[in-house]
């Protein structure tokens, strides 16, 4: 009996992180199941975004909400899979500089 009891106690610790995988491994997904790129995502980084809240000018994308430019050439500037605005932001704050921006495909 107290062998048994070795084997389950042995056994709870990776059954329970076992089941909390995938809902870890899901914070990096965009709602429609795509994966962030780790090198834009910690886990808290990226978020869609309205497409009011990203303007396109001569100079780049601007950001609306800070004001910040990401020109068009820049590496930050990633093909959106699902075809909307997603953006990665330090730590996920509003108002802090850009990661990474997915846009969809340009219209002109």
């Amino acid at each position: 009996m107290q062998e048994g009891r070795y084997y389950l106690t042995w056994l709870i610790p990776p059954l329970i992180v076992a089941s909390l995988w995938p809902a870890v491994g899901k914070a990096h997904d965009a709602p429609s199941g795509w994966s962030y790129p780790f090198s834009c995502c910690s886990n808290q980084d990226c978020r869609p975004v309205a497409t009011k809240a990203i303007s396109e000018k001569p100079q780049g994308y601007v950001i609306n909400v800070t004001g910040e430019v990401v020109p068009y050439a820049d590496t930050r500037v990633r093909s959106s899979p699902d075809g909307e605005f997603h953006w990665c932001s330090v730590a996920g704050e509003a108002k802090s500089r850009t990661l990474c921006l997915f846009v969809p495909p340009r219209s002109f």
